[in-house]
């Protein structure tokens, strides 16, 4: 239904849907008219980005959206405003400089001088090698600014005919320039190429460099720190006579466990040779004894001189940590003590020892071997001694040495780490750019015109606005159009719509008379009306008709349906009651007056047949109650019923609110006129909340549907 309703309000502005779109297929028709053709040029550089054979060995293959952001960061530096300025010296230099330029001079170039022209022609070469940019805020360089954007070779027209974009998943950026002059695209295509080629080169080889250098510097402070503390180890060591810490533990360890080895050994040898020579003492007397060491003292003697050499032999042999060299001299001395004890046993060939002689030198061996034990275990306790406070002087010299280690192997790892980073750096620095042009653009055909493409879209775009338009203001229409949304909107029934006649004719028999389709519409709707009215009315036979504002047909309706009842053979009395705007009695003109008749000057009308009686105003500001008495006004009404069928009232309007209000007390029914496409608002809602709550209130009727 809503849908219906607005292909009802386009319909009903169907004029301004044609008009709008032809008018603008007409302007849009004279300016593009003599629009010039369209050339594209396309140009394509190799970015090396997904090109595997320009790339190191062992490179691992980057993601598909760090691909995306490398393409993406060059597509931007192309459309960079420095690198599309150099592109804006380079076409005004040659417009400047050769006699066939691709566009024709403009207005601010004409007015220039030759001095002038070369002066420009000099600064824009400048600012080409100098890489400058242009900015209309330049105060120094506005006037060149103009001379650029005057001839459209300024940043912002170049940018809006220039294209970047990656070919599919290529390996390649398309640079697309559209000019007006065959010659001119693929100019543009390629001098943007080659500039961006040569910017990026630059600041790839300029990062790189201060990359380098500032990984250079890096790498020089880790060896320095590195140096440092090794030269803090040498100094220590020096300092301390440390040579190999872990081999002079491991020695010292070593020597400990062997002279701790030799201590328990020597322990054992001389327990034993202290347990023989006990044992030989028990079997000797104390005559023997006696006997014994007065006959042996002068050999005793000599074999404690051999002992004592023997002592200092063996004392040698362990404080060189057993060297061999000293095995020989000991065995030597022993033998030549071995030969000291026989020769005292051949003193007791024929004596009362010579039983015991064997025992004798047995004991002496002993005694000789614990003295020597003795010695030895004494100088082993000592040496032992000495390498224990030889091991616990290490210690400490261990701690810092293992700081001084660790610091170093810390500063090696950090020195390796930054010398494998700038290896690798300078390694991939002849591989890093890769960008070269691989198609250059070329002069190309004229593109299809557009514009017939153009004209058909500003009628598009123009009927599709319109049609927006229109719907927005159905949308935000407030006006009631049918009698379905008069009824919604007001919660009172609807009695029946009238249309506007065309011809806006007033003459009553012309309209009753009349056998024209839109008379014969309006006279059956009428009809309508009456016969609701009539079930509405019931017995009552008062009617009063009002609308909510003025000017919505009301007097003519009432005039109208007067004219119907007294078509029905009703005797109509029509009433014109609005005394602010008497407009049924100044187009009828009737002789009774209602004042005359309310202050008893003029008697009661007399009922006609086939016909409408009326009773006009004199159009004062007065109201009825000050005309007449209550008592007055309805003993005269009660007459009128009694003489006429059917008595319609034409009240004023609502606006005027308490005009309306003094009929309700003799009303028997009330209608109210409501003229279709007046919106609902504010104003007139209090209106018809007032109209809906009376009790003689039977519906509206909607005029001009």
């Amino acid at each position: 239904m809503e849908i219906l309703k607005f292909l009802s309000a386009l319909y009903r502005r169907r004029f301004l849907l044609v008009i709008i779109p032809l008018a603008t297929v007409i302007i849009t028709y004279m300016l593009v008219r003599y629009l010039p053709d369209s050339y594209i040029s396309k140009s394509d550089i190799a970015t090396g980005i997904t090109d595997h054979t320009q790339q190191l060995p062992g490179t691992p293959d980057a993601q598909e959206s760090q691909i995306n952001q490398e393409f993406n960061n060059l597509i931007q530096l192309v459309l960079l405003k420095k690198t599309i300025d150099q592109v804006s010296y380079q076409l005004i230099i040659h417009d400047l400089a050769t006699d066939t330029p691709f566009r024709k001079p403009s207005k601010v170039l004409e007015e220039y001088t030759p001095e002038e022209k070369k002066e420009a022609l000099a600064s824009f070469r400048k600012l080409y090698e100098e890489r400058s940019e242009m900015t209309p805020t330049d105060k120094h360089r506005k006037k060149l600014y103009t001379l650029l954007k005057s001839m459209k070779y300024d940043d912002e027209s170049l940018r809006g005919k220039i294209t970047v974009y990656r070919v599919n998943t290529s390996d390649y950026i398309r640079i697309e320039a559209q000019a007006e002059d065959v010659n001119l695209a693929p100019y543009i295509a390629n001098t943007l190429t080659n500039e961006f080629i040569t910017s990026y080169t630059f600041m790839l080889k300029g990062n790189r460099l201060k990359t380098s250098d500032w990984l250079y510097r890096l790498l020089t402070e880790k060896m320095a720190a590195m140096q440092a503390k090794m030269v803090e180890l040498k100094n220590y060591k020096i300092k301390n006579r440390v040579l190999n810490l872990d081999e002079q533990a491991k020695v010292v360890y070593g020597q400990i466990g062997d002279f701790e080895t030799r201590r328990e050994l020597n322990t054992r040898d001389m327990q034993g040779y202290t347990a023989v020579i006990n044992a030989i003492n028990n079997k000797f007397s104390a005559t023997d004894r006696k006997y014994l060491e007065a006959t042996q003292s002068q050999i005793n003697n000599d074999i404690l001189g051999s002992k004592a050499e023997l002592t200092r032999l063996n004392e040698a042999y362990i404080r060189s940590n057993f060297d061999g060299r000293f095995r020989k001299s000991i065995d030597s001395v022993r033998a030549i003590i071995e030969e000291q004890i026989k020769t005292s046993s051949d003193k007791y060939i024929y004596n009362p020892m010579a039983a015991k002689a064997n025992l004798v030198n047995e004991k002496i061996r002993a005694e000789v071997e614990l003295e020597l034990s003795r010695t030895n275990q004494s100088l082993i306790t000592e040496e032992l001694r000495r390498l224990e406070s030889k091991l616990n002087g290490l210690v400490p010299h261990e701690a810092f040495v293992k700081d001084y280690e660790t610091a170093i192997d810390v500063a090696s790892r950090e020195y390796l780490e930054i010398l494998e980073k700038w290896n690798e750096f300078n390694l991939n620095g002849d591989a890093s750019v890769k960008l070269k042009q691989v198609q250059a653009a070329i002069p190309g055909d004229a593109q299809p015109s557009k514009k017939m493409l153009l004209i058909l879209l500003s009628a598009i775009i123009s009927f599709v606005f319109c049609v927006a338009i229109i719907f927005v203001l159905y949308i935000t229409d407030n006006s009631v159009q049918d009698a379905k949304q008069l009824a919604d909107r007001t919660g009172a029934p609807v009695l029946a719509p009238i249309e506007s006649l065309k011809n806006g004719t007033l003459d009553l028999k012309q309209i009753w008379l009349s056998s024209g389709t839109d008379m014969q519409v309006f006279k059956n709707q009428l009809r309508m009306l009456r016969h609701e009215l009539e079930e509405a009315m019931g017995e009552g036979k008062l009617l009063a008709i009002t609308s909510v504002k003025a000017e919505e047909g009301k007097s003519f309706l009432a005039i109208n349906m007067a004219y119907a009842w007294s078509m029905a053979n009703k005797k109509v009395l029509l009433i014109d009651g609005n005394f602010g705007s008497p407009n049924t009695t100044n187009l009828i003109k009737p002789a009774v007056m209602l004042e005359d008749i309310l202050a008893g000057k003029a008697a009661l009308p007399v009922p006609q047949e086939n016909g409408v009686v009326v009773i006009g105003n004199k159009g004062s500001d007065a109201s009825l109650p000050e005309m007449a008495a209550k008592e007055v006004i309805q003993e005269k009404v009660t007459a009128l019923k009694a003489l006429f069928d059917v008595i319609i009232v034409d009240t004023a309007a609502m606006e005027a609110m308490e005009k309306p209000k003094e009929w309700m007390p003799v009303t028997d029914s009330l209608v109210a006129v409501f003229e279709a496409g007046n919106p609902i608002n504010s104003f007139v809602k209090p209106h018809i909340q007032y109209l809906t709550q009376q009790e003689q209130f039977v519906g509206w009727i909607l005029n001009k549907a």
